[in-house]
């Protein structure tokens, strides 16, 4: 179990998070420091595949050089704004196997990945890949 702190500034909407081993994360308002607090959401989702799919295929001896994940999302029109679904797409650079890769990347998604699981009800999570070679 793990236990994040989130501490107001007291000037404007300026936040500083805390993860669970202390390292700091600025938030803040659209235009001032920090990330938008709704930015984190599809951040959190990338980390925690990006960090199965680098385990995955380590383990089966591919030869990743890079790895960058780009979200985007979709959100209702009206507050709360709620997120209906966010597409991720992993530009993976080096000698990959494309099935190895695209099999690393719904592991993830479908099976290891915390956050996933824990939007996969009420979001709708999708995902392409290229491979750049080296």
């Amino acid at each position: 179990m793990g236990e994040q702190r989130l501490v107001w500034s007291g000037e404007a909407q300026e936040y500083e998070g805390f993860t669970t081993w202390g390292s700091p994360v600025a938030i803040g308002e659209a235009g001032g420091v920090g990330a938008k607090a709704s930015d984190l959401l599809p951040l959190s989702l990338a980390a925690c595949t990006a960090y199965d799919v680098v385990v995955i295929l380590r383990k089966q001896r591919q030869d990743l050089r890079a790895l960058e994940v780009v979200t985007t999302t979709d959100q209702a029109p009206d507050p709360p704004w709620a997120f209906t679904g966010i597409h991720q797409h992993f530009v993976l650079t080096g000698a990959i196997d494309d099935r190895k890769a695209a099999r690393a990347i719904e592991l993830s998604e479908s099976k290891y990945c915390a956050v996933a699981a824990s939007l996969r009800s009420t979001v709708t999570l999708s995902h392409s890949h290229e491979i750049v070679p080296i």
